[in-house]
């Protein structure tokens, strides 16, 4: 390792730590900021029982304008369950008030709430008679008492009536089925055609809610937590993931539904009919245990009829793959199935496998062991195809090192010829272990992507991994502010150390040297930074290919034998020219070479003017 090669290295650490010292810095900064507006915030007189019990003063041009009478009410829930959900309905706005998950836990098992109390507001906005309703402050009326539960074959439905005369109200009736995570809600109004306010064309859906951390580690919520949406006949979008957003919809068309979604569950309200636009907003937040806030505010056409409806359905459920493919509307494409190729790769071929060996009912362990050994044989072929290419160039080694201390480095295109000769007579192709390598690369990285959003391996254990969607804290420290580590996971540390030793004896094999040879072992650490924070799953996973390749190796090195290999290379030498069928990369590079050896000849070339005498 010369000074160069050091001085390099060094330079490049120095820039990854620098650049995290700063983000972090930065990233410090705003939460802080935001901080104190949550600080500022609090020191707001709080609400006590007795304010909440108080009676409620209101001003009498309130109660003699639109909807006076509905300014005050029972808050008494109305609750509709099911073998999924329990859904408390509050008449203060007519809303959904809170969404129990009666199947799941939190990390720390305590009951799995989707959203509660005024964190979560749904209503109307209008104008009627001057003045800007919000439906989310008014008084509804259950017209009657609803089932507190209902049976897998039966389903409840309850109306809720806001009033503003006779034969003039809006009615939100919500329905439940009893094997089902969706609410059905139908919005409708009955004579409010001469009530709002004539210039008015659309209703504005105003929806707001502040999801609460499900899951052991926040930043992995805050990464796959964030608004989704579908266009009709568009593909599933989203706002930024790593930072607040804001989005005008429908611009292009009626937007079909929109998701307020968690790393493993979603809040999605379906427009039957579609939303003719919208805005979406998503803020990250600060406080302890508070993942982002939400809002939506979407547009519903408003036609000047006697009655009006709005078909609408609520999802309250796991993200878990097949659930969400049951609900239509291509809900499941919420789920980070990674870039292109990589989502086609874990949809068509890693998801069918892992689901089928999900029917042996054997733990999430040994599927992954399975899926591993799977994949391994399948790119078996490529495997061995790149060792035997590296196997040729190690055996080719020496005879490149006799040509470039002959040749010097001082001339790279004449060594590059000279390199490009001894691989035409040996019928070596340099780049034949790179391509298989490139060829398994989708399938390796689409793993990246499906490990981390696998609903199925929430909460379940394998050995000392308490649950393999999130990391396995061996030790735990106070944060350290220049890496942001506060954890160091066993599983992460097993793989690390399995992927040095792979880079070691692949080493042996290529025979890499120089810089190569130590950015291979660099890399390692810097993914130990990456992964100690991604789910052990995934590093079990690693940790698993690197000990299968080590065995795929010590059987390909069986097969593969030096001496025969360099035998065979000394014979495709004394080959004739016309007989050897060159590659298109050996074609390719000749036609390089001869250009920049051309375009050497032209600048030493001298310059002459005017005629000879």
């Amino acid at each position: 390792m010369d000074r160069n090669t050091f001085t390099g290295l060094f330079l490049i650490f120095i820039i990854l730590v620098g650049s995290t010292y700063f983000i972090n810095k930065d990233s410090k900064s705003i939460l802080d900021s935001k901080k104190t507006t949550t600080t500022s915030a609090k020191k707001a007189p709080p609400v006590t029982n007795q304010t909440v019990n108080a009676p409620l003063k209101i001003d009498s041009a309130i109660l003699s304008g639109p909807f006076g009478a509905a300014h005050s009410g029972s808050n008494q829930p109305v609750v509709l369950e099911n073998k999924h959900l329990k859904v408390n309905i509050s008449p203060k706005g007519g809303r959904i008030e809170s969404v129990l998950l009666k199947e799941f836990k939190t990390y720390d098992q305590k009951p799995l709430v989707m959203f509660h109390g005024d964190d979560n507001k749904f209503g109307l906005l209008f104008n009627a008679a001057g003045i800007n309703i919000s439906t989310n402050d008014l008084y509804f009326t259950p017209l009657s008492d609803a089932p507190v539960s209902v049976s897998n074959q039966d389903s409840a439905s309850v109306t809720l009536r806001l009033t503003y005369a006779e034969n003039r109200y809006i009615d939100y009736i919500y329905s439940i089925k009893g094997d089902s995570y969706k609410v059905d809600l139908t919005i409708a109004t009955k004579g409010m055609q001469d009530v709002i306010a004539p210039a008015q064309q659309h209703l504005t859906l105003n929806w707001e809610a502040v999801l609460e951390q499900k899951e052991k580690d926040i930043k992995s919520e805050h990464r796959y937590s964030t608004a989704y949406y579908h266009h009709k006949g568009d593909e599933v979008d989203h706002l930024d993931i790593s930072k607040d957003d804001k989005k005008e919809l429908g611009e292009d068309g009626s937007i079909k539904w929109i998701s307020f979604k968690q790393h493993f569950f979603s809040n999605v309200l379906i427009a039957k009919s579609g939303f003719s636009k919208g805005v979406l907003t998503v803020n990250t937040l600060t406080q302890p245990g508070k993942v982002k806030s939400f809002t939506a505010n979407m547009e519903l056409p408003f036609n000047r009829q006697d009655v009006n409806t709005y078909p609408m359905e609520f999802y309250f459920g796991p993200n878990k793959f097949s659930v969400l493919k049951q609900q239509g509307y291509d809900l499941e494409k919420q789920i980070d199935m990674g870039y292109w190729p990589l989502k086609y790769v874990n949809r068509f071929i890693v998801l069918p496998v892992f689901n089928l060996l999900e029917t042996f009912n054997w733990s999430y362990g040994l599927i992954i062991l399975v899926l591993t050994i799977l994949l391994k044989l399948v790119l078996s072929p490529l495997t061995y195809k790149s060792y035997l290419s590296m196997a040729k160039m190690r055996v080719l080694k020496p005879e490149m090192d006799e040509i470039k201390a002959k040749v010097g480095e001082d001339n790279p295109t004449l060594l590059q010829q000279e390199y490009l000769k001894l691989y035409k007579k040996a019928g070596v192709n340099p780049l034949g272990g790179c391509i298989p390598m490139l060829l398994q690369l989708p399938i390796v990285m689409a793993f990246f992507f499906f490990f981390p959003n696998l609903f199925e391996l929430r909460q379940e254990s394998f050995l000392w991994m308490k649950d393999l969607s999130t990391y396995d804290a061996l030790i735990t420290f106070p944060t350290i502010p220049v890496l942001n580590m506060n954890h160091i996971s066993l599983m992460c540390i097993l793989m690390t150390i399995s992927t040095l030793i792979y880079t070691y004896f692949n080493n042996q094999i290529s025979g890499a040297t120089g810089q190569m040879k130590y950015i291979g072992y660099i890399s390692p650490i810097v993914f130990f930074g990456i992964l100690n924070s991604y789910p052990s799953g995934l590093n079990y996973y690693y940790f698993l290919a690197n000990m299968l390749t080590f065995g795929q190796q010590f059987l390909i090195r069986q097969m593969v034998n030096d001496e025969k290999i360099h035998a065979r290379i000394q014979e495709n030498k004394k080959k004739p020219e016309s007989a050897k069928k060159k590659s298109g990369f050996q074609k390719r590079m000749e036609d390089y070479m001869r250009q920049q050896q051309q375009k050497g000849q032209a600048a030493t070339k001298p310059a002459t003017g005017g005629k000879k005498k």
